[in-house]
């Protein structure tokens, strides 16, 4: 398998962290968020390069056109992530065919191990694609709207799904779009693929691969950045 682009959706605001800034842009260890995420993502030698989708009216993005050695581009997002994911692959360079294979990751996941994206890659190149994941672990609730325990689910069979996702250019688009046009929501790459009567693979990652969120997952992704390289 030839190197990988990835899409990196990041039209949005981050609303959770709160502030006028928009969450990839906050600093962390002395950069915005997106640029550690992006920095991890130029370093694999997989990748050869970053599509990444901005809102329309980003004042904070800082222009950058290559990092790593390898060409970053642009262009318009959505107001949700698969708007912004659909636009990033429709921008991708001619030479990225519809049967070639593409990553998806997380503008907030700056800790992706270049160990895990080398086990997603071999694992899930084999079939129709797959992500990163790992097996839930802790004892699962239901609520009910005052927040009082139900019941307890079960946690058989049940995963956390992280990014990269990784599935062919072609059968992505065709997903989202059909999904955008049965008015359904995805949360992410691999729910557009079931839908579309796919079985992405589940590829156990390491579990501090976080989505910063909130304002505490701040100082947590600091102290990982440096541990998980």
């Amino acid at each position: 398998m030839g190197p990988l682009w990835c899409v990196i959706p990041a039209a949005g605001r981050g609303t959770r962290v709160g502030g006028d800034c928009p969450k990839q842009y906050l600093p962390l260890a002395g950069h915005a968020l997106i640029l550690h995420t992006m920095e991890r993502l130029a370093a694999h030698p997989r990748i050869a390069g970053l599509l990444v989708a901005l809102a329309a009216d980003d004042a904070h993005w800082p222009g950058i056109g290559r990092l790593g050695g390898k060409p970053v581009r642009t262009t318009v997002g959505g107001g949700e992530r698969a708007d912004s994911v659909l636009a990033g692959l429709r921008a991708l360079p001619a030479e990225v065919d519809g049967d070639d294979f593409v990553l998806v990751h997380d503008a907030a996941r700056p800790c992706v191990r270049a160990a895990d994206i080398d086990r997603l890659v071999e694992a899930a190149s084999a079939g129709v694609g797959g992500l990163l994941g790992a097996p839930l672990r802790d004892t699962l609730k239901r609520a009910d709207e005052r927040g009082h325990s139900l019941v307890t689910e079960p946690r058989e069979q049940r995963w956390r799904a992280f990014t990269p996702q990784m599935f062919r250019r072609g059968q992505l688009v065709a997903a989202l779009e059909a999904a955008g046009r049965e008015g359904v929501a995805v949360s992410d790459e691999a729910m557009a693929m079931e839908r579309a009567g796919f079985a992405p693979l589940l590829v156990e990652g390491a579990e501090d691969n976080i989505k910063v969120t909130t304002a505490a997952d701040f100082a947590l992704a600091e102290y990982l950045l440096p541990r998980t390289t």
